[in-house]
């Protein structure tokens, strides 16, 4: 035997109620974490594209290791490039951390 569902009363929408500081903290937080991630992703990409492909010609100009600075750049320099951001992430990510209390 099955027991038939009541249909219940609509309850009427509740107002938005403010932020708490909680909330607060959270978003800035994640506002400031975005930003740093919008930055080095800009450095990223600007470096091995800037360096390796649209300056190539005159920085070919310059031998690093016996190889074109220009062939350097596209191929050791991005390399060398995304471990330093990699260190700048996550010596920021513990500053936010620290400053946002979220240790």
């Amino acid at each position: 035997m099955t027991e038939a569902v009541k249909p219940t009363k609509p309850t009427a929408p509740t107002a938005p109620t403010a932020p708490t500081d909680e909330q607060k903290r959270a978003s800035a937080y994640w506002r400031s974490n975005l930003r740093l991630m919008a930055a080095l992703l800009t450095v990223w990409f600007a470096v091995p594209f800037g360096l390796g492909i649209v300056f190539v010609e005159p920085l070919n100009q310059f031998q690093l290791g016996g190889f074109p600075l220009g062939f350097w750049f596209a191929q050791q320099g991005s390399i060398y490039v995304f471990f330093v951001l990699v260190l700048v992430y996550a010596v920021r990510m513990r500053s936010l951390d620290r400053r946002y209390n979220y240790e």
